[in-house]
């Protein structure tokens, strides 16, 4: 392929290393010539376990890009999605706002999906002066006024809803089983090409492109979401493990090796110090009949997509912008994806949208491990199910059922959580706390009120 013209083991080799030299941002020393605003590059995993990175304590799995990318920067131990499903996560994403503010409280199907009216981070990005691409798996509206290049992007490349098969590109999940790959606005047909090799092609091509000018690229991955297609020398490397695990571990493997891909073409074009690499999850892991039941892993958190336990929405979180925030450094305070939209803009020097952002600027946080959170409280909404965080507080209400270590936790009502003292969320302690159950429950009451506003 054309972006590997260096092989698979240098960029394990280059990246593992840590050691490239500081290169001089476009721009700099040159007389009339302003430096440059700091390329974006912000990729996003889909249905990637809370734990499922080799520098978040699983030992199993292939991840060294990944934890590349945690030695170059910042990671992140309590970051939050804003929704345990696909699309209005990233509708959070996107917005920077609570999904039910963003107009998207569900996976979006048919006719349903991101206001047009909601303004985006690529829009945001484009009035800056940025040149926008996407390259992935949109999943925020399949009709031509929600297409990504109606929402701020200038070049899409991928599949508009919430899965497909990898060398088909026909939509996976439930019928009618329709053709689901795009370029732009148009139907595009590459069949047998396995599709996140075609995704870095257009990421790689994007940057080549754009070099010399800033950019935003967004590349949502879809991986590890099912179908489980892994690469041949993954499923390979984990012949010998018990499924469902060894299936999901050759995709999360061939996820490491796309985004090394990614990065290594950022250092090849000298880019390295002029680009915020964001990489984060959708979600936690999928426990879905589709992906053989499991697969993923939160570690010691409850629950898994579609719950509010943290295993649902408590996601890998990294940073990376060498030269300018801290190397291989932990933030244990608490964000959200809502926050990348304010924290992008400052760092860019962009306008945000002149509107309610219900996310906050987490610089201070990335610049500190001693900074405040920015988030006094939290909050989560699908379907009836909802969750509020204040401080270590956490109330879950209608919370489902969860099988934990071969033991199933029933559902109940109300369920609240310690987590300074048990992030495990196994122990319900809502009995003994009858007065922040009732305050909490009144926090999320006034917050429900708030997010119709726009």
């Amino acid at each position: 392929m054309k972006h590997k013209d260096v092989s698979r083991r240098d960029f394990l080799k280059t990246l593992g290393l840590g050691s490239l030299a500081a290169t001089v941002p476009l721009g700099a020393g040159i007389p009339g010539k302003a430096a440059r605003k700091p390329n974006v590059v912000l990729i996003f995993s889909d249905d990637q376990g809370t734990v499922d990175v080799n520098c978040y304590g699983t030992k199993d799995l292939h991840t060294p890009n990944m934890d590349a990318l945690a030695k170059r920067g910042v990671r992140f131990t309590q970051f939050y999605v804003g929704a345990p499903i696909c699309s209005p996560s990233r509708a959070a994403l996107m917005t920077g706002r609570y999904p039910q503010r963003a107009g998207l409280a569900t996976n979006a199907w048919g006719d349903r999906g991101l206001p047009p009216q909601q303004e985006t981070i690529a829009e945001m990005m484009k009035k800056g002066g940025y040149r926008t691409g996407i390259f992935g798996k949109w999943h925020l509206g399949d009709v031509p006024e929600m297409s990504p290049t109606r929402q701020g992007f200038d070049e899409f490349f991928g599949h508009k809803v919430g899965c497909i098969d990898n060398y088909s590109h026909f939509f996976y999940w439930q019928g009618p089983n329709k053709h689901d790959l795009w370029r732009n606005d148009d139907v595009a047909w590459e069949d047998g090409k396995y599709f996140p090799d075609m995704v870095v092609d257009e990421a790689v091509r994007f940057m080549e492109e754009n070099r010399d000018r800033p950019f935003f690229l967004y590349v949502p991955f879809n991986m590890p979401h099912y179908p489980l297609q892994g690469e041949p020398e993954y499923r390979e490397m984990y012949n010998n493990a018990d499924d469902p695990r060894s299936m999901y571990a050759a995709f999360v493997a061939t996820l490491d090796e796309k985004i090394g891909d990614v990065v290594g073409a950022i250092d090849r074009l000298g880019l390295r110090d002029d680009t915020i690499i964001i990489f984060l999850s959708d979600h936690g892991h999928s426990v879905e009949e589709r992906t053989f039941g499991g697969g993923g892993s939160a570690g010691p958190y409850r629950g898994h997509k579609f719950t509010l336990w943290e295993g649902g929405i408590r996601v890998p979180c990294i940073i990376s912008w060498p030269g300018h925030i801290a190397e291989n450094e932990v933030r244990d305070q608490a964000a959200m994806s809502l926050d990348w939209l304010p924290t992008i803009a400052r760092y860019c020097g962009v306008e945000p949208p002149d509107r309610i952002v219900d996310g906050r600027d987490i610089t201070a946080v990335i610049e500190s491990p001693d900074a405040r959170s920015p988030h006094d409280i939290m909050h989560w909404e699908i379907h009836k199910h909802w969750a509020v965080r204040d401080g270590d507080w956490k109330l879950v209400h209608n919370g489902p059922a969860t099988v934990e270590d071969g033991v199933e936790i029933p559902s109940t009502e109300y369920f609240l959580s310690d987590l300074s003292k048990d992030v495990t969320e196994r122990n319900n302690i809502a009995d003994n706390h009858r007065d922040i159950v009732e305050r909490l429950t009144r926090l999320h009451e006034d917050w429900a009120a708030d997010v119709v506003r726009q």
